[in-house]
């Protein structure tokens, strides 16, 4: 018969009731252990003594050992004098509670009857959990309540501060030196058109963000989308009236998005890329993003695919040395090779049976098997016509 490992915890708050008897760590542990000897096959596994430690905070030495060792799946029951011992935060005592449930491990206070190994203990346990998650839904939605009517109000909520602000009482004003380059970053940009020319311009001049560090195209797209340097508030997809004083007009804000809206047709990809996602660049490990070029020859317009690094669209064009590949080139070297293997019958039973066997190998993490590829055969390996996503990213990074 399996015996039961249990964990003894005990606490007290002070030094001086640490040394009185019947209140000290070690007369909680002798009643504990009386108790555990009362049942059938259990034994204790490990003493975790919390002396001179206030129940309202988690940052205890033992609790936290006692918590590392329950996830080592030694422990079945952890037993405490009372339940105050364990925490006195109903917050915590929740959270101690979902853990113990989700590790399968039994919570019994010897002195309350609170016993989670027992039906009428789990019903307990299952009533405070509800109420737990009762609560927590209550905070959050007067979190968002609470976040609405600031919006309303037209105060900006949490978060970092914009660049061109800073913050006052709690209220934005604009920030004397920053403003200026927001309203650089507009005028670069209407009379552009670019980003690329945007970001340039910020590096030449060495501004760097509120983290020090130079602008992306990322931040640049976010800034000259953002409504809040028109004196507005955006919150949950709706658009309030803020009350602090806005950097950029209406007008300029306008012509931006109406820019920004024409680059988007523009650069509208009318092709199906078989291996985007699944293409990193080797000299700097970024992803590579499916992208063209429009080029006239002979006064035709001809369109041209790639596989383009994003470190070169995120920065500049001399980010990354590689740059970009061609999207034909590249998928045809793949299925060329692709073909090759379908027809190397030993490559490919040795390489079913290592994905099939190997848990480490087959495909990348991150990525799941659909249920039609769930076991690879020499059949489906060899089927070059299909080429499916999820048997593919067993070959490319």
């Amino acid at each position: 018969m399996n015996m039961k490992n249990c964990a003894i915890y005990t606490r007290v708050s002070t030094d001086n009731q640490a040394e009185k008897e019947f209140s000290s760590c070690e007369a909680q542990e002798q009643k504990i252990r009386s108790f555990i000897a009362s049942q059938n096959d259990w034994q204790v596994f490990k003493i975790y003594n919390d002396a001179g430690f206030s129940g309202a905070s988690m940052e205890r030495p033992a609790l936290q050992e006692l918590l590392a060792d329950l996830k080592k799946e030694k422990i079945d029951v952890v037993l405490v004098y009372k339940i105050d011992r364990l925490t006195r935060s109903p917050k915590d005592f929740y959270q101690l509670i979902e853990f113990f449930e989700q590790a399968k491990i039994d919570f019994i206070s010897i002195t309350e009857r609170f016993d989670t190994s027992t039906p009428a203990g789990r019903l307990l346990r299952n009533i405070m959990l509800t109420f737990s998650q009762f609560e927590r839904e209550l905070t959050s939605e007067r979190t968002k309540d609470k976040m609405l009517e600031r919006a309303k109000k037209g105060l900006a909520n949490g978060g970092l501060t914009p660049f061109g602000y800073m913050r006052q009482d709690k209220k934005l004003i604009p920030h004397p030196k920053e403003s200026e380059e927001i309203k650089s970053i507009f005028e670069t940009y209407i009379e552009t058109g670019s980003t690329a020319k945007t970001y340039q311009m910020l590096k030449d001049r060495g501004i760097k963000n509120k983290l020090g560090k130079n602008f992306s195209k990322t931040n640049i797209s976010h800034i000259l989308r953002n409504v809040i340097y028109i004196g507005k508030v955006l919150h949950n997809g709706e658009i309030y009236q803020g009350i602090h004083k806005p950097i950029i007009s209406e007008e300029i804000f306008a012509l931006a998005q109406k820019i920004h809206k024409e680059k988007q047709k523009n650069f509208r990809v009318y092709k199906n890329f078989l291996f985007g996602g699944l293409i990193k660049c080797e000299e700097c490990g970024s992803n590579m993003t499916s992208c063209f070029t429009n080029k006239y020859i002979a006064g035709k317009l001809n369109r041209y695919y790639y596989y383009r690094c994003t470190a070169t669209m995120k920065h500049d064009w001399q980010a990354c040395s590689v740059k970009q590949v061609s999207a034909e080139r590249l998928e045809d070297f793949c299925l060329e090779n692709l073909e090759r293997i379908s027809v190397d019958k030993n490559y490919v039973e040795n390489l079913v049976f290592r994905l099939n066997n190997d848990e480490q190998a087959g495909h990348r993490a991150g990525y799941e098997l659909t249920d039609g590829c769930s076991k690879f055969s020499a059949e489906s390996i060899s089927d070059t016509d299909r080429y499916p996503k999820s048997w593919t990213q067993s070959f490319f990074v």
